[in-house]
């Protein structure tokens, strides 16, 4: 076998011992073979026949292993399927990613209880381990422990991982208070300068990082040093507020932060800040004062809320699909905007009284959706920061807007051409009309029918492809979704206990 190959290979051996929540020296036990034996074969640096990838694909129950890699996974949908029952809202993948990257504060044990199993987290967890953070699934693979070593080696840093996640910026924050000079990859794209990273730079510089960018590499110099007024951060962004509140946590000092994103995932990032014991002032409003702590080390045991997007992705699918469908433990809090329009729409909906999430801070209803007879709303649609209608969330009014009478203008003016992805719903039957990169026009009810394409680059819109294809009668194929996989946790497996027809399949 040819040595890329063997990586390859590998490569996927880990994904799939992870995904089953095993060690290494648990798969080594079950093969009977030794943990640095496990450890060549994932690190593509000894040669494995077929009986033993057969055999590590029995013991991780994973047919992909036992038939090698070949090629992007893929769905097979048979829409026309009306949905039934009951299915759980899965715990936020933009909270705990952040959380993973507010682990890097503390010297002690943190636990992340029930967290995402989605490929964002899977790319996190390899940079961690590969500088030296000890990570391993707990209580059946449901939950996260992660340890700290004494100091990071990030030279060793598993810099093809760190290029496949955006979230590796959000290390920035912490790794400023633990070392004077370090050395980060950023993902393709991310040049300095522009809209997502310039505002993480302006907020940093407070606290002496420095920062330069060169083929593809962050180099970063520290001269510590307190905010000596208030941060205002120049884009009320997610991952800009959640940068500062990290670089914030470990000064020992009062950092106030303004123009802060009050989003459901900065407010867990605070409630897990809370946790270590740094006071957090303001959660929920835009003005954050962070009362720091120089040293923290503590162990820690964490469950953050439940995912708003995934909320309304299944809220969408019910919705197109015209089925009945119960979605449990709704973040009705970052949902409210959403309800109250599809509610002028005419959706025909119940919700329980509100209970907590396990963080005990965030608001939690069960909703149940039913069919519905919608008319276009009056007014467009457009995202606005927390409280306003969530950015992540416009895509799926897309389809939802496809399925009521009447035209309704969408305007996603927060991301440059990813309402031209929405026009991927045209092959589906839709008709949409895109008037610039940012609006386009939606004229329902559609007649959607089935098709085979190329699933879109960009998530929100992935997604919202395969609702119309589960609306669609017939056959679709949407090929390559590992975006999909990015912020979804099985996302086809879920959808079919409820009744949908989806199938995961590879090119042989």
């Amino acid at each position: 076998m040819a040595d890329d190959y063997l990586v390859r290979i590998g490569k996927l051996i880990r994904d799939a011992r992870q995904h089953r929540g095993w060690t290494q020296t648990q798969l080594a036990e079950a093969l009977g073979t030794s943990q640095s034996a496990v450890n060549r074969i994932e690190r593509g640096n000894q040669n494995i026949s077929l009986e033993m990838i057969a055999r590590i694909g029995e013991a991780l129950d994973s047919e992909i292993v036992s038939l090698g890699y070949a090629g992007p996974m893929h769905l097979r949908v048979v829409g026309g399927r009306r949905l039934s029952g009951s299915i759980d809202v899965k715990t936020s993948k933009n909270a705990c990613v952040a959380l993973l990257c507010g682990s890097l504060l503390n010297k002690g044990r943190t636990v992340l209880r029930r967290v995402a199993r989605i490929e964002e987290v899977y790319r996190l967890l390899e940079v961690l381990n590969s500088i030296g953070v000890r990570t391993r699934w707990i209580n059946d693979g449901t939950d996260l422990e992660i340890v700290p070593p004494a100091s990071l080696d990030l030279d060793a840093m598993d810099a093809d991982a760190a290029r496949r996640t955006r979230s590796i910026i959000m290390f920035l924050g912490p790794l400023l208070h633990r070392m004077d000079h370090f050395r980060l990859p950023y993902a393709g794209g991310c040049d300095l300068g522009t809209r997502t990273i310039e505002p993480h730079m302006i907020a940093l510089r407070r606290f002496g990082l420095d920062i330069t960018a060169t083929e593809g590499i962050y180099h970063a110099v520290v001269e510590r040093t307190a905010p000596d007024r208030p941060i205002v951060l120049t884009e009320r962004g997610d991952t800009v507020t959640e940068n500062a509140l990290l670089a914030a946590a470990r000064n020992d000092g009062v950092t106030v932060i303004r123009n802060a994103s009050s989003n459901y995932m900065v407010q867990d990032l605070c409630f897990f800040l809370e946790a270590l014991g740094v006071r957090v002032d303001g959660i929920g409003t835009t003005t954050l004062t962070v009362h720091g702590m120089a040293d923290i080390d503590v162990d820690v045991d964490y469950s953050p809320s439940e995912d708003p997007v995934e909320a309304m992705s299944l809220l969408a699918a019910a919705v197109v699909t015209e089925s009945e469908l119960t979605i449990r433990r709704v973040p009705v809090e970052f949902l409210e905007i959403e309800l109250a329009v599809l509610e002028e729409m005419g959706l025909d909906h119940d919700r329980t009284d509100e209970y907590a999430a396990d963080n005990g801070r965030t608001r939690l209803i069960d909703l149940t959706v039913r069919p519905s007879k919608l008319e276009a709303p009056i007014d467009k649609i457009h995202p606005m920061p927390f409280p306003g209608l969530n950015i992540d969330n416009v895509p799926f009014f897309a389809a939802i807007a496809a399925v009521a009478q009447g035209k309704t203008l969408i305007h996603d003016w927060v991301y440059d051409n990813r309402a031209i992805y929405l026009t991927d719903l045209n092959r589906l039957g839709g008709r949409l009309q895109l008037l610039d990169p940012h609006r386009v026009l939606v004229e329902g009810p559609t007649r959607w029918r089935a098709a085979e394409m190329m699933c879109p680059p960009a998530l929100r819109p992935a997604v919202v492809v395969l609702l119309a294809m589960m609306a669609a009668e017939g056959t679709s194929v949407l090929r390559n979704v590992y975006v999909i996989n990015r912020g979804y946790e099985d996302l086809a497996e879920r959808l079919n206990s409820v009744g949908a027809q989806i199938e995961i399949f590879r090119d042989i």
